[in-house]
């Protein structure tokens, strides 16, 4: 299970300034801050991406899309474009997504501090491959983590070795959440690594970036030359 909301894109009009800044061609930039200023100043509608505030004009797209299809040398403009969620999903997951230090940056849930907070359900956990059987020692341990829980709370929070319990019992398909702070040069890297992941939830995840504002500079989707 993988739960994605809340996301902002913020930095492309920098992105593009800069992109435009080692051939000096600043006046070719035709993307504007609403739709209203686009359509006015271009004589025509404008029908690139919907979900964002900054419209990208067919130039600047044009140009971004050639200089992605040379690599991160030469796409470096997508470094600055930054993406911040909120990701819901289980440790094992959260174990690999750990790999990718650079560029990043999370604030999480955390299960050291907070991990007495609220009673142990089924829906804390990913259990979607858990059938009939499969699933009784997933809710065993659900409850041997409530005992647990009930006697460190009765201890007024002060057996340590009661919260090592719970800690140590507390299984890899426990959900967490973060915020978590991206570039679409990270994305790159994972939707390369990842789309076609045996875990569902890198699978749904890069499904996710193809929905991104101009996702097709983080895909790799070509097109003709630019001026």
């Amino acid at each position: 299970m993988i739960k994605i909301e809340k996301v902002s894109v913020y930095g492309l009009e920098e992105a593009i300034r800069g992109m435009r800044n080692p051939m000096n061609s600043w006046n070719y930039s035709d993307s504007y801050h609403n739709k209203e200023e686009y359509d006015s100043l271009n004589g025509q509608k404008y029908v690139g991406a919907s979900n964002v505030d900054y419209c990208v004009g067919y130039n600047d797209n044009k140009l971004m899309i050639n200089l992605a299809s040379g690599g991160p040398v030469h796409a470096k403009y997508r470094r600055m474009i930054t993406v911040y969620l909120d990701i819901t999903a289980p440790l094992y997951w959260w174990k690999e997504f750990d790999t990718y230090k650079v560029g990043t940056v999370a604030n999480s849930c955390s299960t050291m501090h907070k991990i007495h907070a609220k009673e142990f359900t089924l829906e804390d956990f990913s259990h979607e491959h858990l059938i009939g059987f499969w699933e009784t020692p997933l809710r065993e341990t659900i409850e041997m983590l409530n005992k647990t829980r009930d006697l460190y709370l009765e201890s007024n929070k002060k057996d340590k070795e009661l919260w090592y319990r719970m800690i140590q019992l507390l299984p890899s398909s426990y959900n967490q959440k973060r915020t978590v702070m991206l570039n679409y040069e990270v994305l790159v890297g994972i939707y390369r690594w990842r789309k076609e992941h045996k875990l569902n939830e890198w699978r749904e995840f890069c499904r996710w970036i193809e929905q991104l504002p101009y996702s097709e500079i983080i895909i790799g989707k070509k097109e003709e030359s630019d001026e």
